[in-house]
């Protein structure tokens, strides 16, 4: 199959979209769970040793402005994509609703891992203040 097939961009936003959201999870949520488990020098080594852990946190807002616009593309392709013909060819058909499902189920993990990295940049903070 071609990657440059117009039916498999709900494929390739989805995984786009997962990648942009699993950022939200390196810079808010990975920290408050090392602090929670009481491994706060392992934190410290971590930052010591990739210090752009530092400028995510400080750019919490823009990042999850930016995850979240990929969400919302991801999700248009998936609702524009839902529908779309297959080929009749039955091992066409097949691989085409596979990746439809894959797709779905990728897209459905971005946005859980993005309302997790939510919760802890911008709830838990609010909740123990």
């Amino acid at each position: 199959m071609n990657p440059a097939d117009p039916s498999r961009g709900p494929l390739w936003s989805s995984v786009a979209s997962l990648f942009a959201s699993s950022s939200t999870l390196v810079c808010c949520a990975l920290p408050a769970l090392l602090v929670t488990l009481g491994a706060g020098a392992v934190l410290s080594s971590l930052v010591a040793a990739v210090p752009q852990l530092v400028w995510l946190s400080e750019h919490k807002e823009g990042l999850f402005g930016f995850a979240g616009l990929m969400l919302t593309a991801a999700g248009t392709l998936q609702w524009r994509g839902r529908s779309a013909p297959c080929p009749t060819d039955p091992a066409l058909r097949h691989t085409c609703l596979r990746t439809r499902k894959f797709s779905a189920t990728v897209y459905g993990f971005s946005v859980l891992v993005y309302l997790v990295g939510g919760w802890f940049a911008f709830v838990q903070p609010w909740l123990t203040a």
